[in-house]
């Protein structure tokens, strides 16, 4: 998950994951969509491939490639799992207050 988080964290490469999320894009595409250089671009997508956040076929001498969510989906889960816990503590927060209050009206 670590390597994922490294790789989704550069905004270059965010942007790649969104470019091929639904299309399959050779380097050149997804090049021509960048103000940087091909050999920075093919660093990027070395990155994301080894972080298993891309598929990539080859097509003749063209490589395509294609994001692949579920790699995304241990992240996913992970953050998940802190928004859950704190939902689950202002849950019982509220519940508490609620005791507190409903107490008092009683007492």
């Amino acid at each position: 998950m670590d390597t994922v988080l490294r790789a989704i964290a550069e905004p270059n490469r965010r942007k790649i994951l969104e470019m091929v999320r639904e299309t399959e894009l050779s380097a050149g595409d997804i090049a021509r969509a960048f103000d940087v250089s091909r050999p920075a671009i093919s660093q990027h997508l070395k990155i994301l491939e080894q972080a298993g956040l891309l598929s990539v076929r080859k097509d003749g001498t063209r490589r395509l490639y294609r994001s692949r969510p579920q790699a995304v989906a241990d992240v996913k889960a992970f953050i998940d799992s802190y928004w859950q816990d704190g939902l689950d503590r202002l849950k019982d927060a509220a519940e508490a207050q609620h005791r507190r209050d409903t107490d008092g009206e009683n007492g």
